[in-house]
């Protein structure tokens, strides 16, 4: 992919909840802890990870939909300090999210779900105007004219799925983040919203971060995979350079546990089991997160964090022993 122009850069970005512990006092809940990427106009960044490690907090912090502890959010060359650089930024960038049984109000037609982002942002000129936008939106997404008087309930998950992705397309954007976008639906069906999404990307030309923990999923539409284990990022490389050269030992095992369809490679395939439990975020091992079932862990990695640093060229490890593993 050449080199086209940074869309959005994120740096150092934190997102911290305070945890009640009882006794007036408070704990930080680290859910993302010091993350810096960057994605380019045109490209989907896949991020993967074991359930609670972040990868939603990052996706919701990104939007402003949770407030930042600290750190930068810069689109398109600008960074997002004010309320009215929030409010221009919310036309360009929107999101799917992962149930399409929750995220979606029982009580408004497909056509009010589809245009609520019409109408806070009054995008139109008149009824007849909104109701073509809404039709043009449902054709994107494969939905008939006739499903916008129904109601989300009458409809499979899959087409449920459908109409969020038509509601996050409302205002043109640039932008959108996909939060495990297929995860609750069928596999049959998983396959067909996957492919929307690349045809939706190519037609009309946007930039995604796609969140999710299946990793053939990823791969089929990433351009780059960034893999975070409890609210670190601890690899950022190329999708099939992830798949065939994995240097973070957490990225070894999440690879050496997809399936693969040859029997004769899976037979081969070496699969890396990792001991113990992922640690609670409210109590983060010191040093590097990934220690304590980490099989090449050294006093080093108990005493500071593994820098996030280029190995190779775009590829990105945050590991002490990097390159004597690799």
């Amino acid at each position: 992919m050449s080199e086209t122009k940074t869309l959005v850069e994120v740096k150092n970005l934190k997102k911290y909840f305070d945890i009640n512990m009882g006794m007036f006092k408070t704990r930080p809940l680290k859910a993302v802890d010091d993350i810096s990427f960057s994605i380019r106009k045109g490209e989907t960044l896949g991020l993967v990870g074991e359930s609670g490690c972040g990868k939603t907090t990052v996706g919701r912090t990104l939007l402003h939909l949770y407030k930042p502890t600290s750190g930068s959010i810069i689109y398109d060359g600008k960074e997002l300090l004010t309320k009215q650089d929030i409010h221009e930024f919310r036309k360009k960038a929107t999101m799917v999210f992962q149930d399409p049984y929750s995220s979606l109000n029982p009580r408004m037609t497909v056509s009010d779900i589809i245009a609520e982002p019409l109408d806070i942002h009054k995008m139109y000129k008149d009824e007849a105007e909104r109701r073509e936008k809404i039709l043009e939106l449902m054709a994107h997404v494969g939905l008939n004219s006739e499903h916008a008087s129904r109601y989300a309930h009458e409809f499979s998950g899959g087409q449920r799925q459908r109409i969020g992705i038509a509601r996050s397309l409302a205002v043109n954007p640039e932008f959108i983040v996909c939060d495990e976008p297929v995860s609750a639906l069928d596999v049959s069906i998983q396959a067909q919203v996957i492919n929307m999404f690349g045809e939706l990307q190519e037609k009309l030309g946007l930039t995604y971060l796609f969140i999710a923990h299946d990793l053939l999923v990823v791969r089929h539409i990433s351009n780059r995979i960034a893999v975070m284990y409890l609210g670190k990022m601890v690899e950022l490389t190329d999708a099939a350079e992830i798949y065939e050269r994995p240097m973070h030992p957490y990225s070894k095992a999440l690879m050496s546990a997809v399936p693969m369809p040859d029997p004769k490679i899976a037979r081969t395939n070496q699969r890396i089991a990792l001991h113990g439990d992922i640690p609670s975020p409210l109590n983060a091992p010191s040093g590097c997160p990934f220690r304590t079932r980490c099989a090449y862990a050294c006093d080093r990695c108990a005493e500071e964090v593994p820098a996030f640093r280029e190995i190779e060229k775009n590829h990105f490890v945050a590991c002490h022993r990097a390159e004597e593993l690799n």
